[in-house]
């Protein structure tokens, strides 16, 4: 698996940090979810654990890259979303997790060299787990490197942040996006990457799921309650049995592409009665409702609520 574009120039700064022997103890991946940070962060764990390793690459046949592969490497550990007593999984990473990878890190490696974890998402870690990931931090063994993976590093404490080095993957330029997704055989990789806002990543997984059609569902939706043709709730109700977050993010893209058809001609594509700054306004309670989601707070309502206040 060879190392996406827009990540060669941080992949050649760790390669450069490793062979001088400057590696951090905790490296920070973060930026939007689609740019392969998990890739990545695999890719260079694999590499940093292997018994001969070439620039950094591993070689995948060794001991160390098959237990890898297999998911059964001594010195190296995934730390996620784990099992509440009931066998639910938790929404959250929790403090005893922390403290098992603490005590963990404690003991020697087995193969002599780097012990490696992973905390994806370490966005997801409550207030005690971070804290008690703080402590590790502060006092970190030698060959110990934790790679922490956040697509939203904002709920991160500062004083995790600041103990990482941060790896931030940003968007590449169209060109290079557009390219990259052409590679990889992407029917209609344009209207796919302006879909996904320029992420090719996302526009790849999208095309592949279908969310362009999707997309032009929820535009219909829209222009058919600003005709007064359509039925909130069951608009509604559509959308939450159906990728919520998707059909908001792209209920946010046609606002704002209204918005531009207003400045250009006078009238948008969604035909909406509300004014500009209504439109702007509606605009941010999607993108709060998105993420207003991932709470406690009943969808239904949530979509219900917002869906009501378009016209």
């Amino acid at each position: 698996m060879s190392v996406m574009p827009w990540q060669e120039e941080h992949w050649s700064r760790l390669q450069a940090r490793r062979a001088r022997d400057a590696m951090p103890h905790a490296l920070l991946l973060c930026g939007p979810a689609g740019l392969g940070k998990r890739e990545f962060m695999h890719r260079f764990a694999q590499g940093l654990l292997c018994q001969q390793p070439r620039d950094g690459e591993p070689c995948g046949q060794c001991r160390s890259c098959l237990l890898f592969v297999a998911g059964t490497h001594p010195d190296y550990a995934v730390l996620s979303f784990g099992l509440r007593k009931d066998g639910v999984q938790r929404s959250e990473i929790v403090v005893d997790q922390i403290r098992e990878l603490s005590a963990r890190l404690a003991m020697a490696s087995q193969f002599g060299g780097w012990q490696v974890v992973c905390i994806d998402p370490a966005d997801a870690m409550n207030a005690a787990a971070a804290n008690a990931l703080l402590k590790t931090l502060e006092e970190p063994s030698s060959q110990t490197l934790l790679l922490l993976v956040a697509d939203a590093p904002w709920r991160l404490p500062q004083t995790i942040r600041s103990r990482c080095q941060r790896i931030e993957f940003h968007l590449p330029s169209h060109d290079v996006a557009l390219s990259w997704l052409q590679q990889h055989g992407v029917k209609d990789a344009a209207a796919a990457l302006e879909a996904a806002g320029g992420n090719p990543g996302l526009a790849r997984q999208w095309s592949e799921e279908g969310a362009l059609a999707r997309r032009q569902e929820v535009r219909k939706d829209l222009g058919a309650l600003a005709a007064g043709r359509g039925e909130a709730m069951e608009v509604a109700k559509r959308w939450l049995d159906n990728e919520p977050g998707q059909r908001l993010w792209f209920a946010a893209q046609a606002v704002a592409d209204e918005v531009k058809g207003r400045a250009a001609t006078g009238t948008g594509p969604l035909a909406s009665q509300l004014d500009a700054e209504a439109l702007d306004q509606w605009y941010m309670s999607v993108n709060r409702t998105r993420e207003s989601l991932r709470g406690p707070l009943r969808g239904d309502l949530l979509l219900l609520e917002l869906l009501s206040r378009w016209h």
